[in-house]
């Protein structure tokens, strides 16, 4: 079938590079209203306690503090006279923007806890209203409109809608930056490759359909559901790496038919018919292992899938229909271009590769010589895992003169509590005063607890001190504010919420704040986690079931990604978490990212299965044919290793590319994901997947009789 549909593309070329013209113009018309329509957010479990706690501030109380604007007195006090009119001013200029409110100082409140502990700097607490985008926009103008130095007082901007707009900056600074690195690096490596300026832009025109495709795809995602801003850099980076992998293959293949004096039709048909059926199962084998992020609360990660699935299906699109199209056109000029030192035209990197043959035949000689070093090492590597911890992005992702940063770490060292790590408790329900005013009081008696704002009053140590604050009542409803002595996201700082949430209440309670989202974030993650380990594992060990004919052959493949993935993560803690390269890639060191290392585990996983199928589609066709074990493994590593390598590095500089972005979460992603590819294409495939099938013999190709029967007739492998 996919032979005839090879003739089919080459008898209609121009046609249907036509109609992929237009299809493409129309993507990017739509794609480029894409940034407009994606959220910064996501990090949440719509369905948790902590989200209902600030769905319920939201609708009843007008919602928590999210912009902070930290005011510094340039000489004296907050207190001196020029100081505290300023500060009035800021306050009531503030109040009566559009989409703002709930506006609070410490000048026009006498509240100490908004005052620093050396009278230098004091606080303007606002509420943005809106969705996430219009938050972002809203927070953007305000803060370029008053987070000046203007007179007695020097203005930054933290909270979380300053943050979400720092980082919402860095990364569209890091993709471009990013691009104008890949790109161009990528070129020149292509033209090393296939020694053909023509053949070099043939993958990279690929990588732009899946791009731009893509795009349109979360346009139109982003008009109906909640799509993150961060599932940008996946469909740039995934998008121009897949397009250059499947290119890369399907190129190759061809320049090889033509290496043989095959006429161009036939050569483009035996092309598809073989590269194009190793690419549908590797498309297939990736966007698999993408739809475990669909199991997941957090539209973060659910972004992803959405994202992930399109872009692999419009890079599989791009290579087996603008590809084939684009081979017809040139057939033999496929060449043109050649480099100097390319004195004739080869098959490129799917010529045999000595060094590969070599390789798979010295370590099939002593598997287990070749094979105990690399496993002791990836096992070295992975040890960091055992003192891991996770949490969520805050402003600690951006760098330390960031806005953002300078407030937050402001406000967690030089303020008697830290408005931050405040705990918020809802009570949902009618409550009389004396009940709201007993609970209040037996919160502020736990550990760690500072004082415990409410409408029945404000309680110290079990305590009344005021009258408290009337607006924090509604008829339906009682919001606690319980100031924190803690820094945010510390070890005592989710202990003290939990006490909260065990604590006796009159009515249902629901609590929020900083540590409450991420105990709920951590819990909506580890709670599904399973079930998306289940549906990668076993959507995977089927695919490959279905393209090899063998039980075995799809166990030795997730032994080894998880080992592989493993040794990444170890080394990514080592970084990150504890702290080393931390002052040469300017990132503050915090714990790992819960739904960043579950993202790059799946991507990573797609992209270590679409390797494998390169390898062991090559050894499987060969040994039907055949071969032995021993020698199928060898001429297909060395018919391979040069695809499977080049794909690697090309795509391994996209990720790496990353590796230079100022937010420290995306720099975790692309360096990982770069790091993963690199171990997976060497270590795994080049030494220790020669070493294990060597050991395996004959059970290799082992499977039960009613399975085997089930391959025979739907036989997956390449013809």
């Amino acid at each position: 079938m996919l032979y005839r549909y090879g003739s089919f593309i080459h008898r209609r070329a121009r046609l249907v590079l036509i109609v992929s013209l237009l299809l493409l113009i129309g993507a990017g018309v739509a794609g480029a209203g894409a940034f407009g329509k994606l959220q910064g957010g996501g990090f949440d479990d719509p369905a948790s306690d902590s989200s209902r706690a600030q769905r319920l501030i939201d609708e009843q109380f007008g919602g928590r503090p999210n912009l902070i604007l930290l005011a510094h007195a340039d000489g004296g006090t907050v207190d001196g006279s020029d100081a505290a009119a300023a500060g009035k001013d800021l306050t009531a200029a503030l109040g009566r923007e559009a989409g703002v409110r709930d506006v609070v100082s410490y000048w026009t409140t006498g509240l100490p806890d908004l005052r620093s502990a050396d009278g230098t700097d004091a606080l303007v607490l606002a509420h943005v209203d809106g969705t996430e985008t219009e938050r972002r926009e809203r927070a953007a103008e305000l803060i370029d409109r008053y987070a000046v130095d203007a007179g007695p007082l020097t203005v930054a901007a933290g909270g979380e809608a300053a943050v979400n707009v720092d980082v919402n900056t860095q990364v569209g600074r890091s993709l471009a930056i990013a691009e104008a690195i890949a790109v161009p690096l990528t070129l020149l490596l292509l033209i090393i490759v296939f020694g053909s300026l023509v053949s070099a832009l043939l993958p990279l025109a690929v990588g732009g359909v899946a791009i731009a495709g893509t795009f349109a795809e979360l346009a139109a995602l982003g008009s109906i559901t909640d799509v993150s801003l961060y599932a940008v850099n996946l469909t740039t980076a995934l998008g121009l790496g897949l397009g250059i992998d499947y290119a890369l293959l399907m190129v190759s293949r061809f320049r090889e038919q033509l290496g043989s004096d095959t006429p161009v039709p036939e050569a483009l048909a035996a092309t598809v018919a073989t590269a194009g059926r190793t690419i549908l199962f590797a498309a297939a084998t990736v966007a698999t292992a993408l739809t475990a992020l669909m199991v997941f609360p957090l539209y973060f990660l659910r972004s992803f899938a959405y994202a992930g699935i399109g872009v692999v299906l419009i890079a599989a699109f791009g290579a087996l229909v603008v590809l084939p199209a684009l081979l017809a056109v040139l057939g033999r000029r496929v060449d043109a271009g050649r480099v100097p030192w390319r004195r004739r035209a080869s098959a490129g990197p799917a010529a045999d590769s000595q060094f590969w043959g070599r390789l798979a035949g010295a370590v099939m000689r002593r598997p287990a010589l070749a094979a105990l070093p690399v496993v002791a090492g990836l096992l070295l590597a992975a040890s960091p895992l055992l003192n891991v911890s996770f949490g969520t992005p805050d402003e600690g992702v951006l760098r330390p003169g960031s806005d953002g940063r300078v407030v937050a770490d402001r406000l967690a060292t030089g303020f008697a509590s830290n408005q931050q790590a405040s705990v918020d408790v809802v009570l949902e329900g009618a409550v009389g005063r004396d009940a709201v005013a007993s609970y209040a009081a037996s919160l502020s008696t736990l550990e760690h607890a500072g004082a415990v704002t409410s409408s029945a009053g404000t309680f110290v140590d079990g305590a009344k001190t005021d009258n408290g604050n009337p607006a924090l009542s509604r008829p339906g409803a009682e919001h606690l504010v319980l100031a924190s002595r803690l820094a945010a996201k510390s070890d005592d700082g989710r202990a003290l919420v939990r006490a909260v949430r065990e604590a006796p209440s009159p009515v249902a309670a629901y609590v929020g704040g900083t540590d409450a989202r991420l105990i709920d974030t951590t819990h909506a993650i580890g709670s599904r986690l399973p079930l998306g380990v289940a549906v990668v594992v076993l959507a995977t060990f089927a695919l490959l079931f279905l393209f090899t004919g063998s039980v075995v052959q799809p166990l030795r493949a997730l032994f080894l990604n998880v080992l592989g993935l493993s040794a990444t993560m170890g080394v990514l803690t080592w970084i990150f978490q504890d702290g080393h390269l931390a002052s040469w890639l300017r990132f503050t060191p915090r714990p790992m990212d819960t739904a960043m290392t579950v993202l790059l585990f799946v991507i990573v996983f797609g992209l270590s299965m679409d390797y494998e199928v390169f390898l062991i589609g090559r050894i499987a066709e060969l040994h039907a044919r055949g071969l032995s074990t021993e020698e199928a493994v060898r001429s297909g590593l060395a018919r391979t290793g040069r695809i499977v390598s080049a794909a690697a590095a090309l795509l391994a500089v996209t990720f790496f590319a990353f590796g230079t972005s100022s937010v420290s979460f995306l720099q975790m992603f692309g360096l990982g994901c770069g790091l993963a590819i690199i171990v997976d294409a060497t270590l795994i495939r080049g030494i220790l997947v020669p070493a294990i099938v060597r050991g395996l013999g004959r059970l290799n190709w082992w499977s039960p009789g009613p399975l085997r029967r089930i391959y025979t007739r739907v036989a997956l492998r390449e013809a």
